[in-house]
């Protein structure tokens, strides 16, 4: 990439989402050989990434872990070292030159809300911009399960990515290598009332996702006959989620919102933390009509849809510790500039 003529600060940003139902089935070798299917929508929490070309060294600001990586040139980009998922899309899409590259994310790290693969996106958002590369939403977000699973060894599925670089929601089915994307087009009445009354609370406890996906998966493998059962439950969840939502019937969309959490729970057993437990006790008793684990489970965050205002029922699971995140529907994806 050529710096002559060329701005020296690029932008991205993209949203992380809400898995309604389906995820899990879109992780291999579920996704490979059996195909998934994942009903996610977009939310106004976003992952930022900033690349500023300049100086002499290679400049890698992670503020959202609080990490910083400083090398002399592309050589100290390495696999396995600090700040995995940047060096990896830094060793895909090089940069000439010193620069700093910095990231932040509006949610906490292991929230279970995609925030690895909306990050993944916005790197390659930004990278692909500042060496004058134009690829389409999809492309984006295949580029970025790339970087995080192939090139940063870091398990997991492709919905995080294709709900960061498309926005809004959609069902994404999965038959590796191919993925379906297909729109949920919501009513405007119920996507209000829907956002109006989902409340996503945060358990103060992160969690990292690849070792929970690594022992899900090899029991899958080992031919695990509740694991595979629960897989397959999921999936249908999955198609059943997007029937509901399309169909505007809030008391569905909760219903498999715990039917999901149910097959989800037997896919390990430490899915379920002590604090999510109490948590759903809390979120019930105020009166969720369903909810689940935001991403992988164990650990990070839970959503609820509730009977009526999700802010009446803050109160209820602040008392738990968890924190209350705001919540708005992001139709756009990836942005840069």
């Amino acid at each position: 990439m050529r710096r002559r003529d060329l701005p020296t600060a690029f932008h991205a940003t993209a949203p992380l989402r809400l898995d309604f139902a389906g995820g899990w089935t879109d992780v291999p070798p579920f996704s490979a050989r059996e195909g998934g299917v994942v009903v996610n929508g977009a939310i106004a929490l976003r992952a930022h990434v900033e690349l500023h070309l300049g100086g002499k060294l290679l400049r890698l600001v992670s503020e959202e872990l609080g990490e910083t990586l400083e090398c002399a040139n592309s050589g100290g980009l390495l696999p396995h070292g600090k700040l995995p998922l940047l060096t990896a899309a830094l060793r895909r899409f090089p940069v000439l030159g010193g620069f700093t590259l910095t990231t932040r994310c509006d949610a906490p790290p292991g929230s279970g809300l995609g925030s690895s693969g909306a990050l993944g996106v916005a790197l390659v958002g930004a990278l692909t911009h500042a060496r004058q590369e134009t690829l389409s939403g999809p492309d984006v977000a295949d580029q970025a399960w790339q970087v995080e699973t192939i090139e940063a060894e870091l398990p997991g599925g492709k919905q995080d990515q294709y709900g960061a670089a498309l926005g809004g929601f959609h069902r994404l089915s999965f038959r590796d290598p191919d993925v379906g994307v297909e729109p949920v087009t919501l009513d405007s009445t119920f996507a209000a009332a829907l956002e109006r009354q989902t409340l996503i609370c945060y358990t103060n406890k992160s969690r990292v996702s690849g070792g929970t996906i690594s022992r899900v998966m090899g029991a899958y493998e080992r031919g695990d006959r509740k694991v595979t059962g629960a897989l397959h439950g999921l999936k249908g969840t999955g198609n059943a989620m997007a029937e509901a939502l399309r169909a505007a019937d809030l008391a569905r969309v909760g219903t498999l919102l715990s039917e999901n959490w149910k097959h989800q729970q037997a896919l390990d057993p430490g899915m379920r933390t002590a604090e999510m437990a109490q948590l759903e006790a809390a979120a019930s008793s105020a009166g969720a009509l369903g909810g689940k684990a935001a991403g992988a489970g164990a650990g990070g965050c839970m959503f609820f849809v509730m009977r009526g205002d999700a802010r009446e029922a803050a109160s209820a699971v602040a008392g738990t510790g968890a924190i209350v995140l705001p919540l708005a529907w992001a139709p756009e994806g990836v942005r840069t500039w």
